[in-house]
């Protein structure tokens, strides 16, 4: 016989997540605050935050992380877009977790859109929901560039030829959940490239390497795709976070009711690259943002951005980027086509 469950058990589980929904608001906010300071480039981002023009600017600290998060997750899914031209093959991008994400309308704004054979967005329905809707309000523009959409599942969902915002919990068993989610829109034939940025830190390691293997499977050869696309991956989260600041930084999180059960498992960069490796990758590799800032952007990028207001914390940025990284990792499905992927991820830049 089980316990009873606590009255107020349900508020407690509906707290938790709303306190991780708000990490990706606290995000959209950086990188408003990013756009509006001149470090990134973002005509989209203010119709995803309500009354964008009133949000105050975050410190030079939280707009510098937020520029070397981008310039290099968006490197690496350029990278991906340019490899599979080559191969005449379109592109399929999931991103899990997506919440608040531009990166679709960006793409689609720039050279690669033609490269994109579908896009997919994950999220809580709660935040799909938000999202649909100021996708269709006629006074963001985002639905300009999406054509003809259809919402579906009470307004959870949303589709259009080629971009999809389907909600769930990515906590719960990938089997039970994504073959009706996704139903004929993801193809085990084509390239795809998966993002979790800032999601896997936040499930349980084996909900975590649940959902990891799901799409290796997938996109495993089989009787009706004997050779399907190549799959890659990029994860940016915290990660070592058992030193002193490690534990500062998850000490002010468990203050804001959030948690992070992912981390534990890698308490080094080498250990992020290894997660993949299991599960069967061709390749993997893990760097610091800290190391990405000093060695993966060009000088006078980084005098530019340096210029842009005053950062007197350089020691605290230091430490704070020495706590997140970028993986990226990439799965062939065989010898043969390895190549051109074996060549994708960050290349470290000439210092002047």
């Amino acid at each position: 016989m089980h316990p009873p469950v606590p009255a107020n058990r349900s508020e407690r589980v509906h707290d938790v997540d709303a306190a991780i929904r708000q990490t990706d608001s606290d995000a959209a906010l950086a990188r408003l605050s990013a756009v509006r300071k001149g470090y990134l480039n973002d005509r989209f981002i203010s119709s995803l935050v309500p009354r964008a023009q009133l949000q105050p600017l975050r410190p030079p600290l939280i707009n510098t992380g937020t520029y070397v998060r981008s310039e290099a997750i968006d490197r690496l899914v350029e990278q991906w877009l340019e490899l599979s031209k080559p191969e005449g093959q379109l592109c399929q991008i999931v991103s899990l977790g997506a919440g608040s994400d531009t990166r679709f309308w960006r793409l689609m704004d720039g050279p690669w859109k033609e490269q994109i054979g579908a896009y997919f967005e994950l999220d809580f329905p709660d935040v799909t929901l938000k999202k649909a809707m100021a996708i269709r309000n006629p006074r963001s523009g985002l639905s300009t560039t999406l054509g003809h959409s259809e919402l579906d599942l009470g307004g959870q969902a949303l589709h259009s030829s080629r971009y999809h915002l389907l909600p769930c919990d990515l906590r719960n068993p990938p089997a039970d959940i994504f073959p009706g989610l996704f139903k004929e829109y993801l193809s085990p034939a084509l390239p795809t490239l998966l993002l979790f940025e800032c999601v896997l830190v936040y499930m349980s390691p084996e909900a975590s390497s649940t959902l990891i293997q799901w799409f290796v499977d997938f996109f495993s050869p089989s009787t009706h795709t004997p050779l399907p696309g190549t799959l890659g991956c990029t994860v940016y989260e915290m990660f070592g976070l058992e030193d002193a600041f490690g534990r500062v930084m998850m000490n002010n999180l468990r203050a804001r009711n959030v948690s992070l059960p992912g981390a534990k498992p890698y308490p080094s960069l080498e250990s992020l690259p290894a997660r993949f490796l299991r599960h069967g990758f061709t390749s993997a590799k893990a760097l610091t943002l800290r190391n990405i800032r000093s060695n993966y952007i060009e000088p006078s990028e980084l005098e530019r951005t340096s210029s842009l207001e005053m950062l007197d914390e350089v020691e605290e940025l230091n430490l704070v980027l020495e706590h997140y990284a970028i993986t990226w990792a990439m799965k062939a499905s065989s010898a043969a086509t390895i190549s051109p992927w074996i060549e994708w991820g960050l290349r470290p830049v000439k210092q002047a």
